[in-house]
């Protein structure tokens, strides 16, 4: 068999089926690695990566869909094909929900599972894991939610209309209001964005509008403002919900009359520019506050576009991880290939609240303290300010609930074991000698007492 026949990694609890399934799949021009339990194929997963797999359903332990939803939390992109002697249609909607590639019911044609398969490894290799969807404006998506909002994109970008973009800080904002001008037909023109949270009121207006000399203190010769820069492009106001009300007024004559007058400029200016705006605030909230012109919003929201935050959006974790560790290793110098897959289901489980600039951030942290060529779970952890996972033995977790549990106890009845006792449905004898095992004393806990070891001696 060729060393570059597609590998498949086939998981299934009945040894026949198995052997029965190399052989089909050998036949057929794959190369088959055999699994034979949910467990064994994570194991294996560990160790390599396939173009598909193929598990069955009903398996003891970790069954088909728990280990679908095992490897999407690593690797979104991996397609995963479900067989099962138990077909139904709810089973089938609830696979398809869950992002299995193909479900086939036993029993099947190894026909119907070879095409499936090449589907799937086709798909694959269309989309790569490594780096996603790649978007307008260089936007590295593997979600559907995002597939959905760049199609948006592709439609609204030829059109004239001002377009607002709603979403949390870091969600990617600007690169979205990119691929809006990428998309329409002033992509030739000038892109230029500008963030109104970040610039002092008092210079605000010279920065959008431009000045003409003797304006102000300091204003030793004319300047262009941001929209001049812009004409025949696009203008991103980034944060809009910032600006202060009297510029929202010059900004709303702006927008009707195509036109701009510079600061202490008594000549307005022709403008021929696309408004893109962007903001994380409620704007209908803000003008409930009268802190938002009412006129202004809707002249700015034609059309409205919103990012899903990346917890909404997790397929694209693993695609953004990847696609930074390419970019910031090389930057840094490092040879990084990834991250181990213990790492990347810390990615996978966070929430992220910085969205993808925090992603960024902390693939750039790893990538610059990395030692080894997969960046390790601690450097993940080390980055988000977690601390690793404690894992305890069953016998470990049973004490430390038992000795939370009569604590709480204790400190409800005041330290009256009778009480105590009563309330955990144990004679008082037994609660002694619980009490007595994990070192607590009924002392501790009596109401006006100090709660600790060393009071007790006292006493």
């Amino acid at each position: 068999m060729s060393a570059g026949a597609p590998s498949v990694l086939v998981v299934d609890d009945d040894p026949d089926l198995l052997r029965l399934l190399d052989m089909r799949l050998r036949s057929a021009g794959f190369r088959p690695v055999l699994a034979g339990s949910g467990e064994q194929a994570l194991a294996c997963l560990a160790v390599a990566r396939p173009r598909a797999v193929v598990t069955d359903l009903r398996m003891p332990g970790i069954d088909g869909q728990a280990l679908c939803e095992r490897i999407h939390a690593r690797d979104p992109s991996l397609p995963v094909i479900i067989l099962t002697a138990h077909g139904s249609i709810p089973d089938a909607v609830a696979a398809a929900q869950r992002g299995v590639f193909g479900y086939l019911t036993k029993p099947f044609e190894a026909s119907e599972l070879l095409a499936l398969l090449r589907r799937a490894i086709d798909q694959g290799a269309a989309q790569p894991s490594s780096d996603g969807r790649a978007g307008p404006a260089g936007i590295v998506t593997a979600s559907p939610l995002m597939a959905a909002l760049l199609d948006e994109v592709a439609l609204v970008g030829p059109s004239q209309a001002n377009v607002l973009i709603q979403g949390e800080s870091g969600t990617g904002k600007e690169m979205l209001a990119r691929a809006v001008h990428e998309a329409s037909n002033r992509r030739g023109g000038p892109f230029v964005a500008i963030n109104c949270a970040a610039i002092p009121e008092a210079l605000l207006e010279s920065e959008l509008f431009g000045h003409a000399r003797g304006a102000f203190t300091g204003a030793d010769t004319a300047r262009k403002g941001l929209f001049q820069a812009a004409h025949g492009g696009t203008v991103f106001l980034d944060e809009i919900g910032d600006m202060p009300l009297a510029l929202q007024a010059k900004l709303l004559r702006v927008l009707q009359e195509r036109e701009v007058r510079p600061l202490g400029s008594q000549q307005a200016l022709p403008v021929d520019v696309r408004i893109v705006s962007a903001t994380h605030q409620d704007l209908e909230a803000l003008i409930t506050a009268q802190s938002f012109r009412e006129d202004l919003y809707y002249r700015l929201n034609v059309v409205n576009l919103h990012i899903p935050p990346l917890r909404e959006r997790r397929e694209d974790i693993a695609a953004l991880a990847r696609h930074f560790v390419g970019v910031l290793a090389a930057k840094h110098g490092r040879q990084i290939v990834g991250f181990a897959p213990e790492a990347m289901e810390s990615l996978m489980r966070f929430d992220w609240p910085g969205n993808v600039r925090q992603l960024m951030n902390v693939v750039e942290q790893c990538c610059a303290l990395s030692t080894t060529a997969r960046i390790p779970a601690a450097l993940v952890a080390r980055a988000l300010r977690n601390k690793p996972v404690e894992i305890l033995s069953y016998a470990e977790a049973k004490d430390r609930f038992e000795r939370d549990y009569l604590v709480q106890l204790m400190k409800i009845t005041a330290g009256q074991v009778a009480e105590a006792a009563r309330l955990a449905q144990r004679n008082r004898t037994e609660f002694y000698r619980l009490l007595q095992k994990h070192g607590l004393s009924p002392g501790w806990f009596k109401q006006g007492e100090v709660m600790s070891p060393e009071s007790d001696k006292k006493a």
